[in-house]
């Protein structure tokens, strides 16, 4: 699994600063102990285009509703949230 998470750490890695963090950081303290179709969710997540993703964690767009709860989770912190 671990050669997983390598992959996908490097795949938080955007053209966006802002995604960066926010993609890094969800890796960092919530993908270790998220269940795995939340995993999932994730990896498809990470298929998406940087303009998307951002769009979603901004709220100036509705994300599909199979993400819709992963982008909450990704954004919580960004807004005070445990």
């Amino acid at each position: 699994m671990a050669a997983d998470e390598g992959r996908l750490r490097w795949r938080c890695r955007r053209g966006m600063k802002e995604l960066d963090i926010l993609l890094s950081r969800y890796m960092d303290e919530r993908f270790g102990a998220a269940s795995p179709q939340e995993r999932d969710a994730f990896r498809r997540l990470l298929e998406f285009q940087d303009p998307a993703i951002y769009a979603y964690c901004l709220g100036s767009e509705r994300p599909p509703e199979h993400l819709a709860v992963l982008i909450e989770r990704i954004t919580a912190r960004s807004f005070g949230e445990p």
